[in-house]
């Protein structure tokens, strides 16, 4: 194992909660869901600049368009909505932040043509589901920007994938049960998207995702009424990301997410 790279088997409910999402998420309806995702995330992205070669965060947008096969009109389209060569509504970026059941932090990523509507929908789904909305700056101390991929763990090796990523600049690898998940700092993502590209494996959900520090174990009540508040707040049509720092045992997980 090389120098600065973690080997982490344990990962946290949100993750576990990730992986046993995208198990469910083949249907044709989360597809759109996952289409309306990435379309708002390149027309965001895209304000910085139509070109992908000189913009990193554009370039990763276009990768998960093509990994979720998006047809290549679906993206040029996008791309000139954010550059403004298209006519379309303004979309704004923004972090909420709040409590989950139990104590939980959660974090929010919202793309929204109308603010006001959607703090208020947010507002009742964090009520509604024993949780609650706070102030800017409440918990995203608790949370660090990373670059995170995931990468299928049938197609290589532990130690195969290792040397892949660590020569990229990846510095943590942890095991998914089935999925892969790579850890990185943001500048070195689109460097290790790449390399996993040259070894001729796709990384799926790769984005520049809020991790969490340090864990909250849940279980009982606030482990139900956590996950209904994910799936309530990640159905939302305005959101792009949830990030919370939950944990819950994978047994009782699997029986809650049935």
């Amino acid at each position: 194992m090389g120098p600065g790279l973690l080997r982490e088997v344990h990962m946290s409910g949100h993750s576990k909660w990730a992986t046993i999402k995208h198990k469910k998420a083949a249907t044709d309806a989360k597809r759109g869901k996952a289409f309306t995702r990435i379309i708002k995330e390149i027309s965001i992205a895209a304000r910085q600049g139509g070109d992908p070669d000189g913009n990193p965060r554009l370039r990763s947008a276009i990768i998960a368009a093509k990994a979720a096969s998006m047809p290549s009109d679906n993206i040029k389209k996008a791309i000139m909505r954010g550059t403004g060569e298209l006519e379309g509504g303004q979309i704004e970026e923004v972090m909420f932040e709040g409590y989950g059941p139990g104590g939980a932090a959660v974090l929010v990523n919202v793309a929204t043509d109308n603010r006001n509507r959607t703090v208020s929908e947010l507002r009742h789904a964090f009520s509604k589901n024993g949780g609650n909305m706070g102030a800017e700056g409440c918990v995203a101390w608790m949370f660090e920007r990373k670059s995170q991929i995931f990468v299928p763990s049938g197609k290589i090796t532990e130690d195969q994938l290792m040397d892949i990523v660590l020569d990229a600049g990846a510095d943590d690898l942890r095991d998914e049960g089935g999925r892969w998940e790579i850890l990185s700092a943001p500048e070195a993502h689109y460097a290790v998207l790449k390399a996993l590209e040259a070894g001729g494996l796709h990384g799926e959900d790769a984005s520049i995702a809020m991790v969490p520090k340090n864990t909250v174990m849940l279980e009982g009540k606030h482990a139900a009424a956590m996950l209904r508040l994910s799936e309530a707040l990640e159905e939302h049509e305005d959101v792009q990301n949830v990030y919370s720092n939950f944990d819950i045992d994978e047994k009782e997980m699997e029986a809650l997410a049935q």
